[in-house]
This record gives structure tokens, C-alpha cells and sequence, in this order.
């Protein structure tokens, strides 16, 4: 089975208020089993636009990366983060191994 995966470019706006984002993501992220490749880091956009904060989350599969954006429990910290930051966010399937 494929694994599924958050891909999100983000600009902060308020950096005071995102930390509460992630503390209210927490629980979603351990219940659907997320796990964090890219976090942040140096980059270089080579080619497009760019945002400065680029994440990349690996779940299961595609089914718990969609469930876990889709949950009430992800449904609040999402708030926070609208509310804080623009994003590009998009899910997807990963390659078949």
C-alpha cells in the first residue's frame, strides 16, 4: 500500500499565535499516525514561487492523510492556522514502490 503525504508551503503571519496551531494539531497528528519528513529547514526555490516554512507529512496511506485533514480533531488547530498563516496545502499519493 502507497503512503499518502501533506504537502504545505507556509507564510506566517503571526508568529506569536502559530505555536498554538501545532499544540492543537498534536493530538490529529499522533492519532493518524503522522510523521513529519520535512519540517522547515534551509531551501532554495529553483523554479515558481515560494513561501518560507515548506512541510511534508507522511501518514499510512492516502485514506488517513485525507481522514486526518477532514477530522474534528485536526478541524480546530486548522482554525488556528487559517487564522495565522497562509497556506498552500495539497495531499497526495505517494509512488508505488
Amino acid at each position: 500500500m502507497t503512503k499518502g503525504y501533506w504537502m504545505v508551503r507556509v507564510s506566517v503571519r503571526n508568529a506569536e499565535r502559530y505555536p498554538e496551531y501545532l499544540a492543537a494539531a498534536k493530538p490529529a497528528f499522533e492519532k493518524f499516525g503522522a510523521r513529519f519528513l520535512v519540517r522547515g529547514g534551509r531551501y532554495e526555490a529553483m523554479e515558481g514561487t515560494s513561501r518560507e516554512r515548506n512541510v511534508v507529512v507522511e501518514f499510512p496511506n492516502y485514506e488517513t492523510a485525507v481522514a486526518c485533514y477532514c477530522s474534528p480533531k485536526y478541524e480546530a488547530a486548522r482554525s488556528i492556522r487559517k487564522a495565522n498563516a497562509d497556506a498552500d496545502f495539497i495531499i497526495v499519493e505517494g509512488a508505488a514502490a
